[in-house]
């Protein structure tokens, strides 16, 4: 009998998708509030019963009702990220206090673990006091927790990416970190070009159907599981960005450009290249927007496209978005890396050991 799961704040599907490959889990129901996503997570988890509402609209009725009256062993989630992030405004809003309704599900559900997933910003939250409440809530419940920051770039994926993950087990708690394979004394990390460079050039505003290369790596192997090529289509931008883009050489900045490109304004790390030999930054909703972060493709000179995000963040090609450009971004940008999940997956079961005889 597998363990079985509900995942909340699921977004598009990232965290369930390491337990899902496996036959030892079963995702039967996930909770995420935005129609779009929501629809998104059905189209790549289809058995999972999707709940499309405000967890805070979640009573034992509509839960039960969605478990089929089944156990569940082991909750996921990561409840938004924004107002811990420490990228922008921090603040202690609404959203911040979102873990507690993640809590009232666990407390009302009691899984044997809780997997809890955020920002390593929120570690620092109001001089580290929030995620001291987070613990303390937990603990009262009777969990014993073990906390954990993890680089996606450990695992495989092509992307440094840290993120900090909250286990928590009724009994003792022996989660330890899953073994990284990437980085000293192990593989070398995934780069940009190892993962992307099977795909085929663009332009600012064109697309393509059509690989450019057979599978070159392993990563790459992984990621192409399908003959069809989708969602590989560069923004269309203005002369001026697009000359801005071409002037920059590989890793460079708008502090590298000539007087007459600068922009006046901008973060160091805006209006600024990829690196072809090394791991992107951290992918978030705006890797198309030059203005906005560093994601500007270090070949193309252009904007990425949704495909290359998703590449980034370990999505294999077969993956489905649902919604307009910027909502598939936000889905991509906010979703925890697949090899990840795999890479946790494996570690929850060795901490939960063999599911039970039916």
């Amino acid at each position: 009998m597998p363990y079985n799961i509900i995942d909340l704040f699921s977004g598009v599907g990232g965290l369930s998708y390491g337990f899902a490959r496996r036959e030892e889990f079963r995702i039967l129901a996930a909770n995420e509030i935005d129609p779009d996503i929501a629809r998104a997570y059905q189209l790549n988890h289809p058995s999972v019963q999707m709940l499309n509402c405000d967890i805070r609209d979640l009573d034992g009725e509509m839960l039960q009702a969605a478990l089929g009256g089944r156990t569940v062993h082991l909750i996921l989630g990561g409840p938004p990220c924004q107002s811990y992030s420490t990228v922008g405004r921090r603040r202690m809003d609404g959203r911040a206090r979102l873990f507690l309704e993640y809590r009232r599900v666990v407390e009302l559900l009691m899984p044997r673990a809780f997997v809890f997933e955020n920002v390593t910003g929120i570690l620092s939250m109001e001089k580290g006091r929030l995620f001291r409440w987070v613990q303390d809530e937990f603990a009262a419940l009777g969990y014993e927790l073990r906390a954990e920051v993890l680089n996606a770039v450990r695992y495989g994926v092509p992307q440094n990416r840290e993120r900090v993950f909250l286990v928590g087990t009724l009994g003792p708690n022996g989660f330890t970190p899953p073994p990284p394979t990437h980085g000293e004394g192990l593989l070398p990390p995934v780069t940009l070009g190892e993962a992307l460079g099977d795909l085929p050039p663009l332009k600012s505003g064109e697309e393509s159907g059509v690989y450019a290369a057979p599978p070159a790596n392993d990563f790459q192997r992984f990621v192409r599981d399908t003959d069809a090529l989708t969602e590989h289509r560069s923004p269309r931008n203005a002369p001026h960005l697009i000359r801005l883009m071409e002037a920059l050489g590989d890793g460079e900045s708008k502090d590298d450009l000539p007087e007459e490109l600068r922009p006046r304004s901008g973060y160091p790390n805006t209006y600024a290249k990829l690196w072809w030999d090394r791991p992107s930054t951290t992918v978030t909703r705006n890797f198309a927007c030059p203005s906005s972060s560093r994601c500007i493709h270090p070949r193309d000179s252009r904007a990425m496209s949704i495909r290359e995000g998703a590449r980034l963040q370990s999505f294999p090609d077969s993956y489905r978005f649902w919604g307009g450009d910027g909502k598939k971004r936000l889905e991509i940008g906010n979703a925890v890396p697949p090899l990840l999940s795999m890479a946790l997956a494996e570690e929850i079961l060795r901490l939960l050991g063999p599911p039970p005889e039916e």
